[in-house]
């Protein structure tokens, strides 16, 4: 399926660094972005990457379980 959009910039040199730095395409990126997203039809999400070996030094009690969250503020921060 061919699809056409307009990103802005700052998101396309998002996607472009991310496929070079993975050796991958723009639309490989982007197909496993869309593959994360909840499944509305099923009512699921995606399954979350959970980092067994987080927060065994880590005094919060739930760090492993929040592990995907914390990444993902993580990226957000340093996005600017």
């Amino acid at each position: 399926m061919t699809l056409s959009i307009d990103l802005p910039e700052p998101a396309l040199a998002r996607l472009r660094a991310e496929a070079t730095r993975r050796g991958v395409s723009i639309e490989t990126v982007i197909a496993e972005l869309a593959q994360r997203l909840p499944d509305e039809a099923a009512g699921t999400s995606a399954p979350r990457r959970r980092l067994s070996f987080a927060g065994t030094l880590e005094a919060e009690e739930d760090f492993a379980e929040r592990s995907e969250e914390i990444l993902d503020e993580l990226v957000r921060r340093a996005a600017g």
